[in-house]
């Protein structure tokens, strides 16, 4: 009895830190991919390309567990909903991934990550729209989230146009390469590839919103991840095939970098990425699922210093602080609303459940039927040889 008091705190306090816990496994992710797919981009490979075979391999790993394990939870497929999924398809495997590796080829891995530090404030602006999200002004909290988003999109304005003196980490201390000693790129790089970023950020954050609408229809993540990258793979050939203009020397790839990123990014950053944000976002909501962006920031930097030899500037270093700075006004401006978003959530996820739990009652209830039936059968054989021995034993 006295352990399984015990237990109990543990338990409630490991179910609230399970969201912590995957964000971070997330950012931990996406800083794996930067360096990995900037390597790829390095080595001349279409991102186009790479984007198609990043998601061919999502479907491949993930479509076998969402047909086993989503069999029985799975509700009907609707026109509205398919639309839904194709919509998604396009705004993040398609928009938002092309422009984000384009952006990141004009720029940095180590830019491209700081400048994405922008999706909490888009994706919370978009969530309070679509009434997802809780602003009240006369609020503290309230307040915070506004003045955080706005800090927020100053800091990435900062982090693009300032430059400033060059600081020198591990081995790019003492290099020679003039592009980094430039600062890594120029004014004229660094504004196309903000844009290009900034642009992939706003669909991105559509993606989420619209996937926190779609789960409350097909509350099956598994099965919704294996959709997405499947529609996205077809989608994205298509971009792939039109872009390159039927190059066939792009789509050739060898047991290298360029497969290593593309199955890292597969399997980590697309399908592991869409099912894990699918589960948080139905407990806390889609702006905690981007909310540690600035994660990815810091392990990126350290780790593209030491295998890209990337160098930072100085202003780079100031519009990150305000970015995180705005971004944990933000956090701490809504850090009560998961409290009350859980229930509201389970009431919207509550018909397509109860559709799906109406179904297999049926099942259960014809199998039910078929007992009772075969019961009644065996009993009344049974009274009825126990009526012939009896007849038999009078006879003797």
């Amino acid at each position: 009895m006295r352990n399984l008091v015990l237990n109990q705190p543990m338990g409630k306090l490991y179910n609230r830190m399970k969201p912590f816990f995957g964000v971070i496994f997330l950012q931990f992710g996406f800083a794996g991919m930067d360096i990995l797919s900037k390597v790829a981009l390095n080595e001349g490979m279409s991102n186009y390309v790479f984007v198609v075979y990043r998601h061919a391999i999502a479907t491949i790993v993930i479509a076998p567990f969402a047909i086993i394990l989503d069999k029985k939870t799975r509700p009907k497929m609707t026109a509205a909903i398919f639309t839904k999924i194709m919509l998604l398809s396009l705004l993040e495997p398609v928009i938002d991934q092309n422009l984000y590796f384009l952006g990141m080829k004009y720029t940095t891995a180590t830019f491209a990550t700081a400048m994405s530090n922008i999706l909490p404030a888009i994706t919370f602006l978009l969530a309070w729209l679509l009434r997802m999200e809780k602003v009240k002004i006369n609020s503290i909290r309230s307040q915070a989230k506004v003045v955080g988003t706005i800090t927020t999109v100053a800091g990435a304005m900062v982090m693009t146009l300032v430059k400033g003196p060059i600081i020198e980490l591990f081995r790019t201390k003492g290099t020679d390469n003039d592009e980094l000693n430039a600062g890594g790129l120029n004014l004229e790089h660094s504004i196309k590839g903000a844009l290009m970023i900034t642009i992939g950020c706003f669909s991105w954050a559509c993606f989420i919103n619209l996937q926190a609408i779609t789960l409350k229809t097909y509350p099956t993540e598994l099965s919704l991840t294996a959709w997405i990258c499947l529609l996205g793979t077809a989608e994205g050939g298509i971009v792939a095939l039109v872009m390159e203009r039927g190059k066939a020397s792009v789509w050739s790839i060898n047991w290298d970098t360029k497969f290593l990123a593309a199955l890292y990014s597969g399997i980590v950053c697309s399908g592991l990425t869409y099912y894990i944000q699918g589960v948080i976002m139905k407990d806390r909501g889609p702006v905690f699922v981007t909310a540690f962006n600035p994660l990815s920031m810091v392990i990126v930097a350290v780790m593209s210093s030491l295998i890209l030899a990337e160098q930072m500037n100085l202003g780079r270093v100031m519009g990150a602080t305000v970015i995180v700075a705005g971004l944990y006004l933000v956090v701490w401006g809504k850090s009560k609303d998961y409290e009350s978003l859980s229930p509201l959530i389970d009431k919207q996820t509550q018909p397509a459940k109860q559709m799906v739990d109406q179904s297999n009652n049926k099942d259960e209830i014809a199998c039910h039927e078929v007992i009772t039936i075969n019961a009644s059968t065996e009993g009344t054989m049974t009274m009825e040889k126990q009526k012939e021995d009896k007849g038999n034993q009078t006879s003797m």
